[in-house]
């Protein structure tokens, strides 16, 4: 009995491992694969102990041994492989950087297996504000010992533009406050009940709030970056393409949908969002009857050579937004020569910063750093008006 435990156990580990080289299935839950992706190379004990009581079992038939073996070391090899790829990407990380952006001053490497295991940031007071009738955001101090206005970092949150809220991963908004900018985690109104363009005004909403207090709040008005996540970064690419204003410095787009059009049309009912329905109940209806929505909504069609820089990060796995919306929204900004740079990981799916230690999220703060770095350092008119 306790050899088909011990195959079986090794099976298992070895279906999650798969989910490192190829995309979940829709009936199956997406977060097994951030768990198999970003945590993999803690789990890769498991297989290995099973291996080593399987190989130690002398009264294990060897066929059902070596398939054992053979399976634990499969789930080896997988859950290790985000490691190898995020080492892989590493090398040329910084030079693509540097080409995109130009060079900012670093103190740590893109990746290093010495850090996946690391310490948590100390968290910093966190001050709740209403900035319009019915809508806070999370406003996380600077550090104290910060001179002058720091640049503020306004944070957009993900869940489907039906569910969500501002404390999503609050412990990436501490790492960047630790970085030395502020951070404002906003709320925004959700479908079906508020239909866009409701998400796109209360962003903008809440960008007026930041610089009509920025004194208060110890922020430069002037250095304002827009991060946005999954159904966030929609709104935050909208608003960021939209807005033709000079205080938002940058863009960051995590896994986010570009062109809702093409979303809808590649999309299936039972998909493991529902993302029809969930577009639906965002934009007022399917194309056929919201096509103005559908347009307005798509930072894809308001692309423009003045766009602010823009960092996008995607997992080719991600099996809630197709990795094809940040491949098609690169080759608009490269057309238009716009400053960007596109990340993609090639083990990832969806939410893979979540463990900042990890392969996707070593990746992912390295290329945010030196993104934030770049676009918010005074420029030659900032330093002489000071």
């Amino acid at each position: 009995m306790f050899r088909w435990v011990l195959f079986s156990s090794a099976g298992l580990c070895f279906a999650l491992g798969l989910l490192t080289l190829v995309r979940a299935p829709d009936w199956a839950e997406w977060r097994l694969a951030v768990l198999a992706g970003e945590y993999g190379y803690a789990l890769a004990a498991v297989p290995f102990f099973i291996a080593v009581l399987a190989a130690s079992n002398r009264g294990m038939h060897p066929g059902v041994a070596l398939a054992t073996l053979l399976l634990c070391s499969l789930a080896i090899g997988l859950f290790c492989r985000p490691v190898i790829e995020a080492a892989r990407i590493s090398q040329n990380l910084a030079a693509n950087l540097a080409s995109s952006y130009g060079r900012v001053p670093m103190t740590r490497e893109p990746f290093a297996v010495t850090a996946l295991i690391g310490r948590g940031i100390p968290p910093v007071p966190i001050e709740t504000r209403e900035f319009a009738p019915g809508l806070t955001l999370d406003y996380y101090q600077p550090a104290a010992a910060a001179t002058g206005p720091v640049p503020c970092v306004i944070v957009v949150h993900g869940g489907g533009w039906d569910s969500g809220d501002r404390t999503q991963l609050a412990s990436f908004n501490h790492w960047v406050v630790s970085l030395g900018y502020a951070v404002a985690a906003i709320s925004y109104r959700l479908a079906p009940a508020h239909t866009w363009p409701a998400p796109r005004d209360d962003t903008l909403a809440a960008i007026a709030y930041l610089k009509a207090n920025a004194t208060a709040l110890r922020l430069d008005p002037t250095r304002l970056v827009l991060l946005g996540r999954s159904a966030g970064g929609q709104i935050a690419e909208v608003v960021a393409y939209t807005a033709r204003d000079p205080a938002l410095r940058g863009l960051v787009a995590l896994y986010s949908p570009s062109d809702l059009n093409f979303g809808y049309a590649n999309a299936w009912e039972d998909d493991a969002l529902k993302s029809p329905t969930l577009m639906r109940q965002y934009l007022g209806g399917p194309p056929a009857t919201a096509q103005a929505a559908y347009d307005s909504a798509s930072a894809l069609n308001h692309v423009t050579a003045d766009a602010p820089p823009t960092l996008q990060l995607h997992g080719r796995l991600d099996g809630l937004v197709w990795h094809r919306h940040s491949e098609r929204l690169e080759a608009r900004l490269n057309e238009l020569k716009v400053k960007n740079l596109f990340v993609s990981l090639p083990w990832a799916t969806h939410a893979f910063e979540v463990n900042r230690h990890g392969p996707g999220g070593q990746i992912s703060t390295y290329a945010i750093e030196w993104f934030l770095a770049a676009v918010t350092r005074p420029a030659p008119a900032d330093v002489t008006s000071r």
